[in-house]
């Protein structure tokens, strides 16, 4: 349903992973390797012409904890443009707490997972356009669509298709989808494409395409290919091996429409 075409701007989202207060970069959800402080890597991708930031706590739903609202509201405050905020976030007290932090949206996954009427009542109650559903999954051969749902940072299979768990979010009221193969996480091989495109395909929402971003190349897919309407990507842009001003042009030399600063 969803489609990259000449008249949607697709948007470019650097994805800021927070551990312990530092922007960190893993593979396939573990080995981290520390990648620099949150706000100066914010405003270096701004400055470079992100469309959105994601600001994730990646270890907040395992530690049982609240994600570090002061490392985001700082963050927050030092940048312009929209900020998704995601980790530990289980109810509507957090939201409220993250939109009061300077968030435009919030992720969440495992909450919306095990409580699916959490999304309800969060659209509800502040909007589908704040409410992005993360869907962590690994390809199963025993699960209709060939994908299975994983939560709690992706340790802990569900048993839920995530083609199923998608469509549901949407039809409870989420506003954009965000879809992790685990497979393709931080290996910079390409993202999952059967994934993205089996969710875009499913669904009228937005769809943030994530996880095995390594060359510019990847991005183009992802979006023509894909169908997503959203470029998320960690290491390539925390490490300076690609360039948002070069990836934006490289997507409009290959007529994906881009917004070009």
């Amino acid at each position: 349903m969803n489609d990259a075409d000449a008249t949607r701007p697709v948007k470019i989202m650097p994805c800021l992973d927070i551990h312990n207060g530092r922007v960190v970069k893993g593979v396939q959800f573990v080995n981290l390797t520390d990648a620099g402080d949150p706000a100066d890597c914010a405003n270096a991708y701004r400055e470079q012409g992100a469309d959105e930031l994601a600001f994730l706590d990646i270890s907040a739903t395992v530690e049982g904890r609240k994600t570090l609202l002061e490392v985001f509201s700082s963050v927050a405050e030092s940048v312009d443009g929209p900020l998704t905020l995601g980790g530990g976030i289980g109810t509507l007290g957090d939201i409220e707490n993250a939109l009061e932090a300077g968030a435009a949206k919030v992720s969440i996954g495992s909450a919306a997972v095990r409580r699916p009427k959490f999304i309800e009542e969060a659209a509800r109650e502040f909007g589908p356009a704040r409410i992005t559903v993360a869907v962590d999954a690994d390809a199963s051969k025993v699960i209709p669509g060939g994908y299975e749902v994983y939560i709690d940072g992706g340790r802990t299979a569900t048993g839920i298709g995530a083609f199923e768990l998608a469509k549901e979010a949407e039809d409870r009221g989420a506003g954009t989808l965000l879809p992790t193969s685990k497979k393709t996480d931080g290996t910079k091989q390409g993202y999952d494409i059967e994934l993205t495109r089996g969710i875009a395909d499913r669904v009228r929402i937005p769809v943030v395409a994530s996880g095995g971003a390594g060359t510019m190349e990847h991005f183009r897919q992802a979006a023509a290919e894909g169908k997503a309407s959203i470029l998320l990507a960690a290491s390539v842009f925390h490490f300076g091996e690609i360039r948002i001003p070069e990836l934006k042009e490289y997507l409009r030399e290959h007529s994906i429409n881009v917004n070009i600063q």
